[in-house]
């Protein structure tokens, strides 16, 4: 598939590692990864995010094949894989970084998301007001290798853990 047949998408909802893991479910989710958009500094690293000096929010971005999975389907993800009525925390993880917002790359995947959060808000299953963001993708800062795919490296430590002699 060449890389005009893909599409990108970019959401944060909470810790990226549990993102990142839902999304890379998804079936036509072809790549993603974590890092951190939304802020005023350049390059930040995961200790300053963490450290809400930055601004910016933990983010998962995507790349997809549209023939197998569309937008609105990653937006019915991002919906189901976070609680969007928690404001700048998702469970026990409290700070902006962990803000939920939709990061659109382009004006149409914009208002799909409006589209999408006002039906999500009308569906009543969520007890308060939906309160993620949607803004336009501006830069896009990768988290440290060690954060790529994370569960996927801490379920294979502990397969290789349990299989030890």
């Amino acid at each position: 598939m060449s890389e005009a047949e893909q599409a990108k998408a970019t959401f944060a909802a909470g810790c990226f590692w549990g993102v990142e893991a839902a999304f890379r479910a998804v079936p036509g989710v072809l790549a993603t990864a974590v890092g951190f958009c939304g802020g005023r500094s350049v390059e930040p690293s995961y200790a300053q995010v963490c450290g809400g000096r930055t601004g910016h929010a933990e983010a998962v971005t995507l790349e997809y094949d549209p023939a197998r999975v569309d937008y609105d389907a990653l937006l019915r993800e991002f919906w189901d894989c976070h609680d969007p009525t928690q404001w700048h925390r998702q469970g026990a993880d409290v700070g902006s970084q962990y803000r939920s917002v939709i990061f659109c790359h382009d004006e149409a995947q914009m208002l799909m998301a409006q589209a999408s959060r006002e039906a999500e808000q009308a569906s009543g299953r969520h007890r308060g007001r939906i309160v993620s963001e949607i803004r336009l993708l501006t830069t896009f800062y990768f988290a440290e290798e060690e954060h790529q795919q994370y569960m996927e490296k801490l379920h294979l430590g502990l397969k290789q853990d349990l299989l030890a002699p």
